[in-house]
């Protein structure tokens, strides 16, 4: 009896969520515009860019036609048999209409285009099965993930450093980390593995270990960045590769000994001059025979040094415009003066104010270190 009492408890808390958030989907009058990204998220995941490119040289109607037309076949296409056999009966039943049984004794008529319709729900929810599932694996994934990247940011005499990573879904391939080496000294990277998603989340992790593993044992930039490379090429996959801006600073002193791995490069803030660091080597993974030059700066009081990941510049809006290098380097020449995680949280803010509602499109990081006065 108590066990009843507590399912039917149970089962009106479900009814009363239920109710509670299809009431509050349509007061906050999100729906149609959810409805808009949705479909051109489907559009653009869908429709390859060639076929896309094609499809923008028709006519408003049969632009419509032939984009649900090629939105259905590769929904068909995705599907696994079972799936993709329950939705072309589906659409057998949906044209078909009325079927009727004759018998001597009975006539049955069914509403054909019904169980159409139950066909395409029974679908969907297998779908949405997979994807929960997915989901909460990439849930967990993100839990380790989060569990490996630094707490807080670190701490150095001479020195406030900032640091910050998100990734566009729910684990990234961009890689922010320190390590506190000997001689108080201070390693710090930003890297970005090619792709997005679990993929590049787990080669993420394989870099981030190899990292902390080795880069104490070297004091040569250039030697480390050999060496990563090597076990890079050795045990990536071939068409992975990953950008790297590692350094070292020590306490209490101006200069930065920089290692940059086919990583975009550097900006570093001088009052109000914005300069932008030399190219480096390769990305690691990408040739067995690289070479690697390590870099020297010196920062004087005040001045500011910030390494970020291509998403920043290539945050695109809902107008499919780039965030872009001139509006980033133009924040920073306004920035001087300002606090390390003062001129952080600015960009975020800028980008995601870029952005608005647009979805993310690749995961995003930043270092930003400043040399106290």
């Amino acid at each position: 009896m108590i066990e009843d009492r507590s399912t039917r408890s149970e089962s009106r808390r479900k009814d009363h969520v239920l109710r509670e958030t299809i009431v509050n989907d349509f007061k906050k009058g999100e729906i149609g515009e959810s409805l808009r990204r949705d479909f051109k998220e489907l559009y653009k995941f869908y429709i390859d860019p060639d076929t896309q490119h094609r499809l923008e040289s028709y006519s408003r109607v049969k632009r419509f036609i032939f984009a649900s037309w090629y939105l259905l076949k590769s929904l068909i296409l995705h599907l696994n048999p079972a799936r993709r056999f329950l939705l072309l009966l589906s659409i057998i039943f949906f044209f078909w209409g009325n079927v009727t049984w004759t018998g001597r004794n009975y006539n049955i008529t069914i509403d054909a285009s019904g169980f159409s319709y139950l066909l395409v729900l029974l679908v969907l929810m297998l779908e949405l099965k997979d994807k929960l599932l997915a989901h909460d694996e990439l849930r967990i994934g993100r839990t380790v993930q989060k569990a490996l990247l630094p707490e807080e940011n670190p701490t150095i005499a001479g020195w406030s450093v900032w640091m910050f990573t998100r990734p566009a879904n729910d684990v990234g391939g961009d890689l922010v980390d320190y390590i506190n080496l000997e001689d108080n000294r201070l390693g710090v990277a930003l890297g970005d593995v090619a792709g997005k998603g679990l993929g590049a989340a787990l080669l993420m992790s394989k870099l981030q270990s190899t990292l902390r593993a080795i880069a104490p044992e070297y004091t040569s930039l250039s030697e480390l960045g050999l060496r990563l490379n090597m076990i890079f090429c050795r045990d990536s996959l071939p068409s992975k590769f990953a950008t790297l801006v590692y350094l070292e600073l020590a306490e209490n002193s101006g200069k930065i000994r920089l290692l940059n791995a086919g990583h975009l490069p550097p900006l570093v803030l001088r009052g109000a001059n914005v300069e932008e660091l030399p190219h480096g080597a390769p990305a690691l993974g990408l040739m067995k025979t690289s070479k690697f030059d390590e870099q020297e700066l010196d920062l004087g009081p005040d001045d500011l040094f910030v390494a970020y990941s291509d998403g920043v510049t290539e945050a695109r809006n809902e107008r499919d415009e780039f965030f872009g290098d001139q509006r980033l380097k133009s924040l920073l020449s306004k920035s001087a003066g300002i606090s390390a995680d003062r001129v952080g949280e600015k960009i975020l803010s800028s980008v995601d104010n870029f952005v608005g509602e647009a979805p993310r499109s690749d995961d995003l990081s930043l270092v930003v270190i400043k040399r106290w006065s």
